[in-house]
């Protein structure tokens, strides 16, 4: 039997990156999944592969940081699938910045999409949750919501709050039977991430400098977090709940 058998996971930002890499693991055990985001094609993309496989997935057009999307996908999902087992808040922004060098809007933008998302779709989640009776919620943080990082201020914050607002809800509903946790990857080889190493001579040897600050030697992959996922979302890790994992190569063990 399959880790996920029978589990209904709703996955944010599941068109490409980590969020495509937690939708095909989940699909690969047993789970169905429902992939929400803004692009509709990528989401369809991923929901294609999830069907090849013989796994079933719904694609979901979803703002996270508006309530009345963040309802909608919770109820397409559970109305497609018959319930909602697992919740993957996995959208997110990145910003290169300090605080004298970010907009108001700019800030106002990381802050809505990687703190408000998950409390928006989470809050949604939770009712149906009690229909089921319990749930797991995995957020993806990052390594910045446990140790800082120059010209990520915005970032580190956001992420930061994502971390507090996994253990706080893990308080809040565990005698529901709703389990938090949150993963904290490092550096993970993105779409998103490449983007801030050009090929040239400088972008390389910044490429290079980063990966010396990992003592695994390695950035990290989109399957390394979606395997982490599975565990979470998994009966294997029933008496786990309210944590925040560092999953960095060992950057953290500094």
């Amino acid at each position: 039997m399959t880790r996920l058998s029978g589990k209904v996971a709703l996955i944010t930002g599941g068109g490409t990156g980590i969020g495509r890499a937690i939708a095909v693991a989940f699909a690969r055990e047993g789970a169905n999944v429902a992939l929400a985001g803004r692009r509709m094609e990528k989401l369809k993309e991923v929901a294609r592969e999830v069907k090849k496989q013989g796994g079933e997935a719904k694609a979901i057009e979803c703002d996270v940081t508006r309530a009345r999307d963040a309802e909608r996908a919770v109820r397409e999902t559970a109305k497609q699938f018959g319930k909602l087992d697992v919740l993957v808040n996995n959208a997110g922004i990145l910003s290169v910045a300090t605080v004298d060098g970010i907009s108001e809007a700019e800030w106002d933008q990381v802050m809505t999409v990687n703190v408000k998302g998950p409390f928006l779709l989470s809050r949604a989640a939770l009712k149906e949750f009690r229909k089921a009776g319990g749930g797991a919620i995995v957020n993806i943080g990052s390594v910045l919501g446990l140790v800082a990082m120059k010209d990520r201020a915005a970032y580190c914050a956001s992420k930061g709050g994502v971390t507090l607002l996994t253990k706080a809800m893990a308080l809040d509903h565990a005698h529901e039977n709703v389990r938090v946790n949150c993963i904290c990857p490092a550096i993970v080889e993105t779409e998103l991430v490449r983007g801030l190493f050009d090929s040239g001579e400088q972008g390389q040897a910044l490429r290079k400098a980063r990966l010396t600050t990992i003592p695994l030697g390695r950035f990290g992959k989109p399957v390394d977090v979606a395997e982490l996922a599975v565990f979470l979302a998994s009966e294997e890790s029933s008496w786990l709940t309210g944590a925040a994992i560092p999953l960095d190569g060992g950057l953290t063990a500094y």
